[in-house]
């Protein structure tokens, strides 16, 4: 009886709490991830790394040419783009919203095609298919009208899916609203609904423009002159040139100065946006 009752009076043994199951799993993967970096950093060849993508004499010959240059258009491709993609999104968006239903087909149609091609498609279907159907006919602004024809076709049709999201998500009321005030059903979208959903969507609008600030490298595929060459063409061109690949990586660089600024305003914006729903 005596060894009965020891036995039942010994407390089990527990287990780890789950707070520690997640502080152990949590110590196993920074242990797994240290040992990558580890093993990546003894194992490079950063002496070959080096020669190749980190000539500084090379960089320095870039100044100021790839800022005044290069990334100036970049930028004005990117903002071309942008304004045409947005007006033709608005376009497409408020036909997805139509009650006529051929207007809401077309629509459907063209954002499931421009939704679907590679956007390297795109541009060769504006460099070659565009002329050769239309002899003799010139896009306004040459290359730089051919490129925000190309990318405005392939960002209007995201823009638009996304416009249409946020006119939808404006509450019913506030057209009813409108409509009891006195109000068209035109000029209550155009002054109430549509600015309202402008504010809903403005965070991946602007998700939107950092992808076409790197889709802009596809401008090769239309055939520049070197006035014309942005970010991604310079460097590949003095890459070849120099048989050095520190111009890509300076490249790549000046991308990063102002697609990482863009995504930290689209988080920001994002955290507002939740912050306002609230």
């Amino acid at each position: 009886m005596t060894d009965t009752a020891d036995k039942q009076v010994q407390p089990r043994k527990q287990g780890l709490s789950r707070r520690q199951k997640r502080a152990l799993s949590r110590g196993v993967q920074y242990a797994v991830f240290v040992a990558a970096v580890v093993a990546f950093a003894v194992s490079a060849d950063w002496g070959r790394l080096r020669n190749q993508f980190a000539q500084a004499d090379l960089a320095e010959q870039m100044f100021p040419d790839i800022i005044t240059l290069a990334l100036k258009n970049t930028v004005l491709y990117t903002l071309s783009g942008f304004v045409f993609g947005l007006v033709l999104g608005m376009v497409i968006a408020l036909m997805r919203l139509s009650p006529v239903g051929p207007y809401r087909w077309l629509a459907g149609i063209y954002i499931e095609i421009f939704r679907g091609l590679p956007a390297l498609l795109i541009f060769i279907f504006v460099g070659v298919a565009v002329p050769l159907a239309f002899p003799g006919t010139e896009i306004p602004g040459g290359t730089y009208g051919k490129v925000a024809l190309a990318l405005g076709l392939v960002s209007a049709a995201y823009m638009a899916e996304t416009i249409r999201a946020g006119i939808q998500a404006v509450p019913k009321g506030q057209m009813e609203a409108a409509r009891s005030l006195g109000f068209s059903h035109t000029w209550a979208m155009v002054s109430i609904i549509i600015p309202q959903a402008f504010r809903i969507v403005i965070p991946p609008l602007t998700n939107e423009l950092v992808l076409l600030f790197k889709d802009s490298s596809l401008v090769l595929f239309l055939g520049v002159t070197l006035e014309e060459r942005e970010l991604a063409k310079y460097g590949r061109d003095l890459a070849s040139q120099t048989a050095n690949s520190t111009p890509i990586l300076v490249a790549g660089l000046c991308y990063l100065l102002v697609t990482v600024p863009l995504g930290l305003v689209v988080r920001r914006l994002e955290t507002k946006a939740g912050e306002a729903t609230r």
